[in-house]
């Protein structure tokens, strides 16, 4: 058997997430489907982390097992993108690993991105893509807040309750706001995650930004590590998986 990575592009909108679901289509299934048509066998498709239903990737990386080699690249990523031209999901590249290689336990680290677009008049280009918000955001401030956030920590604050992973101890390694123009870039670099991480920090930060919560707030709701204490967390359409390190 040969062991291949893929990086995949998506607009997660009109999708359930990356995990296969009986409650609607997803990113792994229609993969999945179209490999198996065109290698002729089954195949399934391992991500590195299971996004939810709304949030999109520039760059999710995954890894499949097969019986033949690939001779030519190129012709795999064409002929795989032919079936699944009717879906908003791209093959940007292919990679032939060792058979330890695994796209989820193998990953060092994840970056994640969150879009918000702070203006007054409604979004055309951005729709599903970012958060509008219309109330001027205090960016000096959410960046004093995201420093609070930056190493090892205990994030049951910000954790889905229903997250399944084992331990609430996460380090980010990396946490960035950043604004040009109308347009604000969250950027969260760790490991791993939990379930709804993210968008709960982003909430929670959107607070601080218009003056809802001061950096005492902000503080004591996490220290609290309780998950009643966090902001409503921000939606899923302005999220983004844009790497995996390894």
């Amino acid at each position: 058997m040969f062991t291949y990575q893929i990086k995949v592009e998506y607009l997660g909108t009109n999708f359930v997430g990356w995990q296969i679901q009986k409650n609607g289509l997803s990113i792994q299934e229609i993969l999945e489907k179209a490999l198996s048509r065109f290698l002729k066998e089954k195949i399934r498709v391992i991500g590195s982390g299971r996004t939810d239903a709304g949030v999109h990737a520039s760059e999710q990386s995954a890894h499949f097992k097969m019986k033949n080699n690939i001779i030519d690249k190129n012709n795999f990523i064409n002929s795989i993108n032919f079936f699944l031209k009717k879906y908003p999901i791209s093959i940007l590249g292919i990679k032939k690993k060792s058979n330890k290689f695994h796209a989820r336990h193998s990953a060092n680290k994840r970056t994640y991105k969150y879009f918000i677009i702070n203006r007054c008049s409604s979004l055309v280009l951005e729709k599903n893509k970012a958060w509008h918000i219309k109330k001027k955001l205090d960016v000096n401030i959410m960046k004093k807040g995201a420093e609070i956030l930056k190493g090892t920590h205990n994030f049951s604050t910000f954790r889905a309750s229903s997250c399944q992973a084992k331990s609430p101890i996460k380090t980010l390694k990396k946490v960035a706001v950043k604004k040009n123009k109308n347009q604000i870039v969250l950027t969260f670099q760790s490991k791993s995650f939990l379930q709804q991480q993210v968008r709960s920090m982003v909430g929670s930060l959107k607070y601080l930004g218009e003056g809802k919560w001061n950096l005492n707030d902000f503080q004591k709701a996490f220290s609290s590590r309780k998950r009643t204490m966090c902001a409503p967390p921000a939606p899923a359409h302005g999220l983004y998986l844009t790497k995996v390190l390894y």
